[in-house]
Parts: C-alpha cells; structure tokens; sequence
C-alpha cells in the first residue's frame, strides 16, 4: 500500500509520541534512586542509573539530530530514504553504544588501587553467573553483555556496505570490547577484564548484524 506523505509523516508520529513518552517514564523511574540534587555530579553520571536517566532524556534530542541531519542531506542532493536511514543509522550507532561503554567503564569498589583482575579462560565467568544467582539475574547479566555492541551490530552494515558481513561485524565487535577490556586494566578500575565479555559483546554484535540483514547496504 503506497501511503501519501501526510500519512507517512502522520504514521512516524504515531510511532515517535509512544517512543518519547517511553523514555520520559524511564527518566523518570531512573532518576528517583539519584534523590535529586542530594545525588551530587558523581549521582548522575557515575552510576547506572543515572547513566539510564541521561540516555533517556537524551532521546529528543538524538531524535533532533536524525531530524536534521536527514533534512541537511536531502538539501544537499540525496535521495530521501537514504538521507533518513543514514543519518538514523549514524545517530543511532552512537547514542546505542555510548551509554553501554559508559556503564562498562564506571570504577569498581577500589579504583586506582593495586588489584587488577583478568580472566582469559572462555565461559568460566559465564558459568560462574549462572551459579551464582537466579536464572533471571544470570540471564540479565548475560543479555545486558549482548547488547553493548547490539546497535553497532545492528546500524553500522545499513550505513557502510563495507560492513555488509556478519564476520566483520563480529570482528569489530570483538576488536572494541578489547579496547574496553584493555581500558578497563590500564585504568585501575577495579573491574575484571574477562575473556567472556568479549565474547558476549562481540556475539551481540554479529547476532544483530544479522536481525538487520535485509537492511543492509550493499555496494
């Protein structure tokens, strides 16, 4: 069904004022553990809930950007599906990631101390999580370690075709989550540098790279 552009325009809104109005109540919801302004700078931006807090409030303003970058292309000449996708696959690659590196990256119990741990022995953190707790908390752990890269994964072969494989995705999936890791050891962050995360990280990112394959950009 072809529909005119009054109703496309109409069905993106329909689609976006459930979208905002979503990330308003998970602001909302994140940012009451902070206790306002008693959380203090380090309240909203060191901890997991005020990263969520900030990503969500962020949402107008990613949507502005794809906005605006869309309509800046299609003055410059591009045809206008492509102008859409490409600035929403770029917009959306940053704002999906960023947030998740954040998290990865914020100090452990005694930064700057002399304790670094590593773990380079595959599956052993992830069996020790499934030991560990309940299911549901092991399989959180787990999903939220799929889902750094997931927006990468998933964007980057829309945008670049040179991106267009599921082993590539993977390979730079993999390359990043080493870079975290390594980030992670080099800055005294008191957190474990495992071999698992970057299995996660890099899986989440390939298994995505393929859920988006119809979208793919091709040379």
């Amino acid at each position: 069904m072809n529909l005119t552009a009054p109703a496309r325009r109409a069905r993106r809104a329909a689609l976006l004022v459930p979208a905002l109005l979503g990330a308003a109540v998970v602001a909302f919801l994140a940012q009451r553990p902070l206790g306002g302004h008693r959380a203090g700078w380090n309240g909203w931006v060191g901890t997991v809930n005020g990263i969520v807090f900030l990503a969500a409030a962020a949402l107008p303003v990613a949507v502005l950007a794809v906005w605006a970058l869309a309509r800046r292309r299609r003055a410059a000449g591009a045809e206008p599906g492509w102008a859409r996708r490409s600035a929403l696959a770029e917009v959306g690659t940053l704002y999906g990631t960023a947030p998740w590196v954040w998290m990865i990256l914020l100090p452990g119990v005694d930064p700057g101390g002399p304790r670094r741990r590593v773990n380079l022995v595959p599956l052993h953190d992830v069996a020790e999580i499934v030991a560990a707790g309940p299911p549901a908390t092991a399989a959180a752990q787990i999903v939220g370690n799929m889902l750094v890269f997931a927006a990468l994964g998933f964007l980057l072969p829309v945008r670049f075709a040179a991106f267009a494989s599921v082993w590539r995705v993977l390979a730079l999936g993999a390359a990043c989550s080493v870079l975290v890791e390594a980030a992670q050891y080099a800055l005294r962050l008191d957190r474990v540098s495992s071999v698992d995360d970057v299995l996660l990280n890099a899986g989440g990112a390939a298994l995505a790279a393929l859920a988006a394959r119809r979208w793919w950009r091709r040379a």
